[in-house]
C-alpha cells in the first residue's frame, strides 16, 4: 500500500498503478497556471524601492501569487516607485490598471527588513489599503505573501491563502518523506523521512502539528507530530489498520478509522492518544471520516450500500445520512470551511476525478479532468481544491478553483509527489 488512494481500493478489493520512484532530494514543484477567473482586475505592480537589499524579489513573488489566482491580470510596468512617492493616478488608468501597488524595502539595524507598501485605486483615486511589516531575512516570502494576501483582500474580497502552508508526500528512491511548504511549493522543510510509507498528512487548526500515518512499524500506525520540536507521538496504534486522521475544528480530537475488531469504522479520539470511542458500528467498511467545519458532524465513506457513497453523521455518532448518489463509487470526503461544499473523488467510467457538491442545493460539478485523482484538500478560504494526480506516470499535485474556471498543476522535475494538505490561515 503505498498511497491513500491504493490503501482504500484495496480496502474495497480494487488496485490502481502505484508510486513512480526518484532519486531526487530536494526539489522544488513547478506551477503551470491555465484559466482565468469570471473578472479579472487589471492590476499593476510597480518595483519596489531597494528591494535589492532582500534576499527575494518583492514585486515578483506579489505578481506570481495574483497571477496564478487566476483573479488579475498583471499589467506590464517598468517602473520603480516607492510607497512615499506622489503618484498620478490618471497616469496608471490610461494604462489600463484599474489598482496600482507601489512600495519599498529597507534595511533595518537589527538585520530585519522594513517593507512598506500602498494598493492605490486608480478609478476613484482612493487609497484601499498600506503596511508596513518587518520580518527577518528567511520570512521576506512571507511578507510578499502577506501583502498579495491583502491586495486579494481589499479587491477581490474573503481572505487571500498565499501566506499558507501546505504539506504532502515525496516518494524519493526508497525514500519517502513528509514535506511542508510555502503554498507556492517554495520554502521546503522535511517534517519526516521514512523507508516505509507515510499517507494521509493532516494539519491541526493551528497549524502548529500535523497528523499522518506511517508504515515504520511494518503496519500502519497514526501519528500526531509538532512541526517545530518534531517531537510526536502514537495517538492510534492497535491491532489491525489505524488509518485517515482528521482533526477536529478546535484541535482537540481526531477521528480515525479502526480495524481493531475487524472491519474498519470509524473512531474519535483525543489528540493526545486517550479517550477512544467508537462512533460506527455497521457490517461494512466505514473510513476516510472527516469533520464538518462546525464540528458538530463527520462524513466519511462507507460501502453499507453495496459500494462506496460518502455520508454523515453526528460527531457522536449515531445514525448515517447518504449524501452522495451520483455514480456507483464516491470516495475521499473533504468539507469547505464554510461547509457548504463537499468536494469527493469518484471513479465512473474507469476514470477518478474530482467532484464538488454544493450542499444548498444539491448541484454536482466535476472540477478535474484528469483521470488518477486522489486526496483533495480545500484552501483555508474555500476558494480552491488540491488534489493529487498524475502526470506522465508521475504523482503530480494540481489545484482548481471551486468554480472550475482556474487550474494550476504543481511538478517536480524528479520526484513523485503525492498526498496533499493545505494548511489553516497562519496567525
Amino acid at each position: 500500500m503505498k498511497n491513500k488512494l491504493l490503501h482504500l481500493l484495496a480496502v474495497f478489493g480494487l488496485t490502481v498503478t502505484t508510486f513512480v520512484t526518484s532519486s531526487a532530494a530536494n526539489a522544488q514543484l513547478r506551477i503551470e497556471t491555465s484559466g482565468v477567473g469570471a473578472n479579472q482586475i487589471p492590476i499593476a505592480i510597480a518595483g519596489f524601492s531597494n528591494e535589492n537589499l532582500a534576499p527575494q524579489q518583492i514585486t515578483e513573488i506579489i505578481k506570481t501569487d495574483l497571477s496564478r489566482s487566476g483573479m488579475f491580470k498583471i499589467v506590464d510596468t517598468g517602473d520603480v516607485i516607492s510607497e512615499a512617492a506622489q503618484v498620478n493616478l490618471a497616469d496608471w488608468k490610461a494604462r489600463g490598471a484599474d489598482a496600482l501597488v507601489i512600495g519599498s524595502v529597507q534595511r533595518l539595524a537589527d538585520g530585519r527588513f522594513d517593507v512598506r507598501y500602498r494598493l492605490l485605486d486608480t478609478i476613484k483615486s482612493a487609497q484601499l489599503s498600506a503596511m508596513a511589516l518587518a520580518a527577518p531575512p528567511q520570512y521576506t516570502r512571507v511578507t510578499a505573501h502577506k501583502i498579495a494576501d491583502d491586495i486579494y483582500e481589499k479587491l477581490v474580497g474573503g481572505r487571500g491563502a498565499f501566506a499558507t502552508r501546505i504539506a504532502y508526500i515525496i516518494k524519493a528512491g526508497k525514500e519517502y518523506r513528509l514535506e511542508v511548504a510555502d503554498s507556492d511549493g517554495e520554502g521546503t522543510q522535511v517534517a519526516l523521512r521514512s523507508n516505509e510509507p507515510i499517507i494521509s498528512p493532516a494539519w491541526s487548526p493551528d497549524g502548529t502539528k500535523v497528523a499522518y500515518v506511517s508504515f515504520e512499524a511494518k503496519k500502519p500506525v497514526v501519528y500526531v507530530q509538532d512541526l517545530v520540536t518534531k517531537q510526536r507521538i502514537a495517538v492510534a496504534n492497535y491491532k489491525g489498520s489505524n488509518s485517515a486522521p482528521s482533526w477536529s475544528p478546535d484541535g482537540t480530537k481526531l477521528a480515525i478509522a479502526l480495524a481493531r475488531d475487524g472491519l474498519t469504522q470509524v473512531y474519535v479520539v483525543n489528540a493526545d492518544g486517550g479517550g477512544l470511542r467508537r462512533l460506527t458500528n455497521t457490517n461494512g467498511i466505514d473510513t476516510e471520516p472527516q469533520f464538518s467545519a462546525d464540528g458538530q458532524s463527520i462524513y466519511f465513506t462507507s460501502d453499507r450500500s453495496g459500494g462506496p457513497q460518502i455520508y454523515k453523521m453526528s460527531a457522536n455518532g449515531g445514525d448515517a445520512q447518504r449524501v452522495t448518489f451520483s455514480g456507483s463509487y464516491n470516495i475521499s470526503p473533504r468539507i469547505s470551511p464554510d461547509g457548504k461544499t463537499l468536494a469527493y473523488i469518484s471513479q465512473r467510467g474507469g476514470r477518478f476525478q474530482l467532484y464538488a457538491l454544493d450542499l444548498t442545493n444539491d448541484q454536482e460539478q466535476r472540477l478535474s479532468d484528469t483521470v488518477k485523482d486522489e486526496s483533495p484538500s480545500f484552501s483555508p478560504n474555500g476558494k480552491y481544491i488540491m488534489y493529487a494526480t498524475e502526470s506522465g506516470r508521475r504523482g503530480s499535485l494540481a489545484v482548481v478553483s471551486v468554480d472550475g474556471r482556474v487550474k494550476q498543476r504543481l511538478t517536480m522535475q524528479a520526484g513523485d509527489i503525492r498526498e496533499p494538505t493545505w494548511g489553516p490561515f497562519m496567525k
